[in-house]
């Protein structure tokens, strides 16, 4: 039982983080817009490189962007208060239903890691060469945050068996 209210309150305690996420991107538009405009600008990037031809420097794409990652924070942040209750509903079930109510949390912190691997890492990472930027590298916080993902994926994933009398 023990096992299975620390995966319940680990996979909570992501969605309180991206519970606040959506809240601040909501509440504070301009305050992320501006990192997202930055990267997609590539106005901070080292000068003369060679991949100022990916540049998006038009404010209808950066706002595009940054819906969607809205979108995208607010589905995972659903599925994943949707996976909470369903792992509540099942802490005292067999062991089998117990691990059939993880498919729903499993999908909500798989869609969180592509997201900061997808958009963070790889797009605004690699694709608009975020890293080479000082000032608007989120890499570091974009690693952090799929290192905690991954390991809480990792504690969910691992088998329940039925309780003991």
């Amino acid at each position: 039982m023990v096992t299975r209210m620390a995966k319940t309150l680990l996979l909570a305690g992501i969605g309180l983080f991206y519970a606040l996420v959506v809240f601040n991107n909501l509440t504070d538009f301009g305050s992320n817009y501006q990192f997202v405009r930055h990267v997609l600008s590539m106005d901070n990037t080292f000068p003369g490189n060679h991949g100022m031809y990916r540049a998006l420097p038009s404010s209808a794409w950066h706002l595009a962007f940054y819906i969607a990652i809205i979108a995208w924070e607010i589905a995972t942040t659903v599925l994943l208060w949707w996976g909470c209750v369903k792992l509540m509903r099942a802490l005292r079930l067999s062991a089998s239903k117990f691990n059939a109510a993880k498919r729903i949390p499993i999908m909500a912190l798989t869609l969180s890691l592509l997201m900061w691997l997808v958009a963070f890492l790889s797009v605004g990472g690699e694709w608009f060469l975020m890293w080479q930027s000082r000032e608007w590298n989120g890499q570091e916080a974009a690693f952090r945050n799929f290192a905690v993902v991954a390991l809480v994926l990792l504690v969910l994933l691992q088998p329940d068996t039925d309780l003991q009398p």
